[in-house]
């Protein structure tokens, strides 16, 4: 199971660098044109609404774990500069490398 974890941490890393990619093509790295794309419509603020939760749990998740997990912080900003679909799996491989 632990490398359907590492295959899956840089899957969720390529795919939504690829669509980030197309955006940065179209309009620039700023920031609030970002957040703007982010919230542009229903769908999109409800994806990005449900992204922010998950994240948050994932945190609370990793700060709660015990003292036999892995340090969060890694995965916190891992989970920042790329992503929950990257940052998760990441996390659970890290866990499983022990087992």
């Amino acid at each position: 199971m632990k490398n359907a974890y590492l295959v899956l941490a840089v899957v969720g890393a390529a795919i939504p660098y690829l669509l980030f990619a197309q955006h940065v093509e179209t309009d620039g790295l700023g920031l609030l044109p970002f957040m703007a794309a982010a919230v542009a419509n229903p769908v999109a603020a409800g994806f990005t609404a449900d992204l922010v939760i998950s994240s948050l749990v994932f945190w609370i998740y990793m700060f709660t774990a015990g003292s036999d997990a892995p340090r969060p912080w890694p995965f916190i900003v891992l989970n920042c500069l790329v992503g929950l679909s990257c940052a998760l799996p990441a996390y659970l491989y890290w866990r499983s490398r022990d087992a």
